[in-house]
């Protein structure tokens, strides 16, 4: 029988010494049922356990080491990107990694460390930790990071856009490497198998792609995260590897890992192995709702789909169709839309949402408008199928248009409401916005004071944006860059 104690210390005190505690009440009809239910029940996971491949003790060991010996990462870390995270999550990766590459060499009776070519380094943290700990090898990447110059020269990193083809293979290479690497995930354990019999790999699938472009789904009854795993699990035992899944210690969602360490077939195989994994890929080329990208594809006798490869051997242009990310990443975040076309949406969805409640005219603003809500589907339904297609193309799409307008709206929980600027406990951000200085120099016009019927809920001297075109100061600011700098 399972029995569950809960003793509280101070049970009547929010605060203690500073410290503040949950009421008695709370513990007793919140807490405690919820420990006794999380206790009782007994979930399976779609996925291994955590490092199940490694000895857990040798990996927290050389963890705390390497935690250690990189924290300073984070304060020069020089990219837009959180470096609390993605320094510690590289760290663990790179631990794994060792740890793993110890046992091989204990196991085969190995003494030179294993090389390894990282495809879509990144920030190239990991291939400077793995150089640094005596493994030699390199990363590639499409887009040079400015961290890269940081590391010095012991640390290889190339900046050069990865086509999968025989130009891109590395037969000297014992480990390849793919770490968050998107469109080239699927292409790793191909590439792996090809460069040669005794070449191994580790990816950490993250976006889903196929081979030729986005993943499209087939089953229904799996995550989409377990549906792709078992696809990627797939492509690596169709390429010949004995497939081993793992789930590393990172603080990430995508954090399952599979590692091909040896081969399902013998070295005098290969050429039957080399066909199947040929038509496999071909299969995958052809199959229904994979969107095949072919924009720098030739069509001239070099394309994979000319006549002029019936003589080829299976493998020669077996990267054609695939389509490398840009070297400047295009910004999709609804912020390159014209302007006219952003005004145009955000005024049709506020006139219906004010229309939900309408007020009489300009009254007191002390029964001010702030009209009805939506849910974000309903709002899709406003709009005509071209202005649909175009934030089709958009990062988040519609919602994000939404939300970058947040002078006009407030998006919560999937449905969309008029923001009231009075009301600062209406969200967080809300909450922590500070009142407008005395003088603040507004750059913007509000948009209440020019749309709404009833006007700004704030007087001028309380509004962040101007109210009129004597209100308006243009910006000191240089404009800023947009910083793309993703890892």
């Amino acid at each position: 029988m399972l029995a569950l104690e809960l003793h509280v210390l101070t049970p009547d005190a929010w605060f203690c010494d500073g410290v503040a505690y949950a009421k008695l009440p709370w513990l007793t009809s919140e807490l405690l049922p919820k420990l006794v239910r999380w206790a009782a029940e007994c979930k399976s996971s779609e996925f291994r356990s955590t490092l199940s491949l490694l000895p857990v003790e040798k990996y927290s060991l050389v963890y705390q080491q390497l935690k250690e010996k990189y924290k300073a990462m984070v304060k020069v870390w020089p990219e837009v990107t959180d470096p609390e995270k993605f320094v510690y999550e590289d760290v663990a990766i790179a631990t794994y990694l060792l740890v793993l590459w110890a046992e091989e060499r204990a196991e085969k009776g190995l003494t030179d460390r294993q090389s390894f070519v990282d495809l879509g380094c990144g920030n190239g943290l990991l291939v400077h930790i793995l150089a640094n700990e005596g493994h030699p090898g390199k990363g590639i990447d499409v887009r040079k990071r400015k961290i890269w110059d940081m590391y010095g020269p012991q640390t290889q990193l190339e900046e050069k856009a990865i086509t999968p083809s025989e130009s891109f293979l590395f037969p000297g290479t014992d480990w390849l490497i793919g770490n968050h690497s998107d469109e080239l995930t699927p292409w790793i354990p191909v590439i792996a198998s090809r460069s040669s019999h005794s070449c191994r790999y580790f990816v950490l699938p993250c976006c889903f792609f196929d081979f030729y472009g986005k993943y499209q789904r087939r089953q229904c009854k799996k995550s989409q995260y377990k549906e792709y795993i078992d696809f990627i699990t797939e492509v690596s035992q169709v390429c010949g590897f004995n497939t081993e899944e793992d789930c590393l210690r990172i603080p990430s969602t995508k954090r399952v890992c599979l590692v091909g360490k040896s081969r399902n077939y013998e070295p005098s195989d290969e050429a039957e192995s080399e066909l199947r994994r040929d038509r496999y890929i071909k299969s995958r080329q052809s199959a229904p709702g994979v969107a095949v990208q072919r924009s720098n594809v030739r069509n001239d006798g070099d394309c994979c789909h000319g006549n002029a490869d019936s003589d080829r051997t299976p493998g020669d242009t077996w990267g054609a169709g695939f389509q490398p990310r840009e070297k400047v990443e295009t910004v999709r975040n609804c912020a390159g839309l014209p302007r006219d076309f952003v005004d145009g949406v955000v005024l049709r969805v506020a006139n219906v949402l004010l229309g939900m409640t309408a007020g009489d005219g300009r009254g007191s603003c002390s029964d001010w408008n702030r009209g009805g809500s939506l849910s974000v589907g309903e709002v899709v339904g406003l709009l005509d199928q071209e202005t649909l297609q175009l934030l089709k193309k958009e990062c988040g799409g519609l919602q994000t248009l939404l939300k970058n307008n947040h002078q006009v709206f407030r998006v919560e929980g999937g449905r969309v409401y008029i923001r009231d600027w009075r009301d600062r406990k209406s969200s967080r951000v809300d909450a922590k916005r500070k009142p407008v200085a005395p003088g603040a120099l507004k750059t913007r016009p509000c948009w209440f004071h020019a749309h709404h019927a009833q006007g700004c809920p704030l007087q001028a001297e309380n509004c962040a944006f101007a109210h009129g075109p004597d209100d308006l100061r243009p910006s000191t600011k240089p404009l800023k860059k947009k910083r793309n700098d993703a890892v």
